[in-house]
């Protein structure tokens, strides 16, 4: 298997055969959610949990925060954190010490408290991996899916697509940037987008819920912009219609993939939102993302399944591209081969 996400197929067909008696299980295991959704007492409890594999600094900083975004993304506020937290042998004691403040420190700047996990000094890495959980609340009414967008709907992005993927690629490969002919400017503010804009996509579900009007929201990551539209229509059954001039894409962003010969629309994308929402509400949820001080635009339109997934440029319409897997690791396995 190719490093990055299972086949959504494939993903489709095991997540099928997965027990699912308990009633009170309101959204489970699915391609194209972001999380699953329990009925607990008199409110809705969400669940998320991701891995942080592709960094290797700031990694408890990011497990935080992927998985909050994941949760912010179902309309709920991300309340409880735990990860598990697997170190090579060589580490030393101020590398798992960094590790834990960054998670203490990303907790805090979101309201979250750290209620457990595990540690263990693992044999066989060459690196850091933290696997997050991440628990949040939500009242019934007002719990966000994937799977609530309809025809006619408008299609808003919030943020701008592949900034974490820039930052991850300023950070763990400056050198091959540099040889290519970035400057050391340009890689410092690169290397700066994983706090600024940032990767949280949590102000933008709650401005943008606020605003209401909003009928689905999923948070691209892995695979890019491409995958996130694609796991929203799967979600939804919806066909979706986006125009590239609309998208928002960073110079720096440009910059790093010219360089590296990468798609910006298939490179993991933490810190951009999807969100479908009724027509007549999308100029007053862009407006209240905007207030918020979020790059926010409508990049197109939900249509009907039969009609598939279409990007639009200068014009011309063609199927929207799919990436078998997230550019960032294609870059990494085709320098592990030369």
């Amino acid at each position: 298997m190719r490093p990055g996400k299972l086949p959504l197929d494939m993903l489709a067909c095991l997540l099928s055969q997965l027990p699912r008696e308990d009633p009170r299980v309101l959204v489970g295991p699915r391609v194209g959610e972001d999380a699953a959704v329990i009925e607990f007492g008199r409110g809705l409890l969400v669940a998320k949990t991701d891995p942080i594999t592709f960094a290797t600094d700031l990694i408890g900083w990011y497990a935080v925060n992927v998985n909050a975004n994941d949760i912010a993304t179902m309309g709920a506020e991300p309340r409880w954190f735990m990860a598990t937290l697997l170190v090579p042998e060589r580490s030393s004691k101020d590398e798992i010490a960094g590790i834990f403040a960054q998670i203490a420190q990303a907790c805090r700047q979101l309201g979250v408290t750290a209620v457990g996990g595990h540690t263990e000094v693992t044999i066989g890495l060459d690196r850091p991996i933290v696997v997050g959980c991440m628990l949040g609340e939500v009242a019934r009414q007002a719990l966000v899916m994937s799977a609530g967008a309809r025809p006619g709907d408008a299609v808003i992005l919030a943020g701008s697509i592949a900034v974490e993927g820039t930052a991850l690629l300023a950070r763990e490969v400056g050198g091959e940037l540099r040889a290519r002919g970035l400057h050391e400017a340009a890689l410092a503010r690169a290397r700066e987008l994983l706090r600024d804009p940032g990767i949280s996509v949590v102000p933008a579900a709650r401005a943008a819920t606020a605003a209401g009007g909003v009928t689905a929201m999923h948070d691209p990551t892995e695979g890019g912009l491409a995958t996130g539209l694609l796991e929203l229509s799967l979600a939804s059954q919806v066909g979706l219609e986006v125009e590239q001039d609309r998208i928002a894409v960073l110079s720096l962003t440009r910059q790093v993939c010219e360089a590296l010969e990468l798609d910006p629309l298939g490179l993991i994308a933490s810190g951009s939102l999807l969100i479908a929402a009724k027509l007549a509400a999308a100029g007053r949820i862009v407006e209240a993302l905007r207030a918020a001080h979020v790059e926010a635009n409508v990049i197109g339109r939900v249509l009907p399944g039969e009609a598939g997934l279409c990007l639009l440029t200068e014009g011309k319409r063609a199927p929207l591209p799919q990436f078998e897997r997230d550019e960032l690791a294609r870059f990494f396995g085709r320098r592990a081969v030369r």
